[in-house]
């Protein structure tokens, strides 16, 4: 039976994010004020009691704040003894009349500050937890955690194993929805538990040198097609993120996204060898009195109520299994292998779009495979670089925490782009006698599959335990029909991500090239295997020549990338673009002079991206191969890297995309 696991996460957060302007009702700011210590705590007690009376235990993140409040400390103790409660710490939470003084500053992102600063803080935290409980913490965590905060957190406090520490896809988007003034920028990340490298909190680890110590959760679990289009804010499952969105009756105050969101997590246990993850993490600061997002006091604690007793309802019927934090830490060491990816097949179930979009990630690649377009991929990440990336004060990166893309149809448009220059994405354009058609162009649908890598493929589990067969995850698309003028290419696309490679195989089938001429019917005779690449598939029988070579159609397989964290553009200047073939090579280094070069039968065809430690390439088994690089130019600063190739009937053209690290 698939599991279904759920980790809620509260936190008795004494002085809550916003909330002291709505509780002083335009008096000067005192974040002291007793009603608004009062207010936040009696809050924290009714989120403990909806989940309580619901049958679920929680993970009680204190809050330093809350660690100057004899009675939240009392509570805690009491839950945890009752209820089986983790007593936890959350690096959120800090600012309070005690912090204030002793640091003489308003910031209270942890990820933000000088690493001086980030060691004094967790120090002080820590210790005054100490104080409190008579012991250290199993889980901690933050909206954010970098991976020298990590380490240093593991090595002086090694009692940690699960945090906190990222929020997926919270970067532009959201800054642009919080009036410009959001200054947390985190995109690229993993979207559900993963063990964090020592080297980027956001790559996963590859191995047990890699490993940081920690098990890694998100905050919140986001809709993987609505958070990404759009603000991220709006779509989890943390039921006032549902009413901020809007997304419910205003006259009847029901929101079944909330419901089809959750249950929606649970269906991706297909696709991760029978597991799925859940999470809500809330503060009181969104259940404010004062009411919060256009809604009422008593709505938003209706939709907290009802999103706790859903999740209740399915631990009664034994579809739900819910963990602390610490447990669940020690569940996911035991049930994942260090290369094995998350998997994610999402569909749309808020706009009725039909869209669907596929998301992996491993420790080499974070993809995006949209089916709308064909199944281009949209959004790639190089985790394979295990980029160092330092954040907050002191560093080039005070608060842009994000993975660089490679891919980011958002950021750096996609195949819909102006009327000049191009948009990052991989896909393939299909040609015949003048005319092209871009795979973009064709919505499809997936369907999800394994198979093992190979027989002596095997990667232990987190924990040291046994082994595993590593796999490939395979994405079948249905097929589509490209028009031309004179026949109709019926075309199926085969995706596969090959486990603890960094690489992603896609064939590209014609199935059949039916001419539009009347009784020139040439249809295939049966579908091609998935993999099939023998010279016989690769080749018309004599007696076919003819027919064949009238409809042939031109493939140019192609990936259209850049680099960055923003829509802004970066200096391009420092990569370099090659071609090779037997040892021959080509290269154009960047200058911006919208250079193209050509190899016939090339081995590679290759972008080298020093500011992001990556070197991305495309390798090519097919009839005509011919290899080719792009320069970009000022108004479209991108690099292409490609081939193009000849199919008919019943033949394969297969690519590879390969990401390694560069030197």
């Amino acid at each position: 039976m698939d599991k279904f696991v759920v980790n809620i996460i509260h936190r008795p957060e004494m002085v809550p994010e916003y909330a002291e302007k709505v509780t002083g009702h335009g008096q000067a700011e005192d974040i002291g004020r007793k009603a608004l210590l009062t207010e936040s705590l009696d809050i924290f007690k009714t989120q403990q009691e909806c989940a309580h009376k619901n049958g679920l235990k929680t993970t009680i993140e204190m809050t330093y704040a809350s660690l100057f409040n004899e009675e939240a400390i009392a509570l805690a103790k009491e839950h945890h003894e009752k209820y089986g409660d983790e007593i936890a710490l959350t690096l959120l939470g800090l600012p309070c009349k005690e912090f204030r003084e002793k640091y003489n500053t308003k910031d209270f992102c942890i990820w933000m500050f000088s690493m001086e600063d980030k060691k004094a803080i967790v120090q002080d935290v820590f210790e005054k937890f100490y104080d409190c409980f008579g012991f250290y913490p199993e889980s901690t965590g933050s909206y954010y955690m970098d991976a020298e905060l990590t380490n240093y957190i593991k090595e002086k406090y090694p009692s940690v194993k699960c945090a906190v520490a990222t929020c997926w896809e919270e970067g532009p988007k959201a800054y642009h929805t919080c009036n410009n003034s959001w200054y947390t920028f985190m995109d690229g990340g993993p979207w559900a538990p993963w063990i964090p490298s020592k080297q980027n909190t956001h790559a996963p680890a590859a191995n047990e040198e890699e490993d940081s110590g920690i098990v890694a959760i998100p905050h919140l679990s986001r809709d993987l097609i609505a958070c990404y289009d759009g603000n991220g804010s709006n779509f989890g499952t943390h039921p006032q993120n549902v009413l901020r969105g809007m997304i419910y009756d205003t006259e009847t105050w029901e929101y079944p996204y909330l419901y089809n969101l959750i249950d929606q997590y649970r269906y991706q246990a297909k696709f991760n060898d029978g597991y799925s993850y859940n999470m809500m993490f809330v503060g009181p600061g969104w259940m404010n009195k004062m009411g919060r997002w256009e809604a009422p006091y008593e709505l938003l604690l209706k939709s907290y109520e009802d999103g706790c007793a859903y999740y209740g309802k399915l631990k009664k019927e034994g579809k739900l299994i819910d963990m602390t934090m610490s447990e669940f830490a020690d569940y996911y060491r035991q049930k994942k292998s260090y290369t094995e990816p998350e998997c994610a097949l999402w569909r749309d179930i808020l706009y009725g779009s039909k869209k669907q979009v596929f998301w992996y990630c491993d420790p080499y690649l974070r993809a995006g495979v949209n089916m709308d377009q064909g199944g281009a991929i949209v959004d790639l990440r190089p985790y394979v670089a295990k980029l160092n990336w330092p954040v907050g004060i002191g560093t080039p990166h005070i608060q842009d925490a994000s993975y660089p893309f490679l891919i980011q149809e958002k950021y750096r448009a996609g195949y819909f782009t102006h009327y000049a220059g191009e948009g990052t994405v991989r896909s393939a354009k299909i040609c015949h006698n003048g005319e092209e058609v871009d795979l973009c162009l064709c919505r499809t649908k997936a369907h999800f599959s394994e198979e093992p890598l190979a027989a002596s493929a095997e990667t232990a589990s987190a924990d040291g335990s046994a082994a595993k067969v590593a796999k490939n995850r395979i994405l079948t698309l249905d097929p589509v029909d490209i028009e031309f003028s004179d026949l109709t290419v019926k075309l199926q696309t085969v995706l596969t991500f090959a486990e603890g490679t960094g690489s992603i195989r896609i064939d590209r089938r014609v199935l059949e090239i039916t001419p539009k001429e009347e009784g020139a019917d040439v249809s295939a005779a049966e579908e091609m295997p998935p993999h099939s690449s023998s010279a016989a598939d690769r080749s018309c029988d004599s007696e076919n020549a003819m027919r064949c070579a009238a409809a042939e159609i031109t493939i140019n397989e192609y990936m259209v990338g850049c680099y960055g964290t923003t829509e802004y553009t970066e200096d391009m200047s420092s990569l370099t673009l090659r071609v090779t073939k037997d040892g021959e090579k080509t290269e154009i280094p960047y200058e911006y002079k919208c250079r193209e070069a050509s190899l016939e039968g090339a081995d590679c065809a290759t972008c080298i991206v020093p500011p992001i430690e990556t070197k991305v390439s495309m390798t090519c088994e097919g009839r005509d191969k011919a290899g080719y690089i792009k320069e970009g130019y000022a108004f479209s600063p991108m690099f292409t890297i490609g081939y193009t190739g000849k199919l008919c009937e019943k033949e394969v053209f297969t690519t590879w995309l390969n990401l390694e690290k560069a030197n």
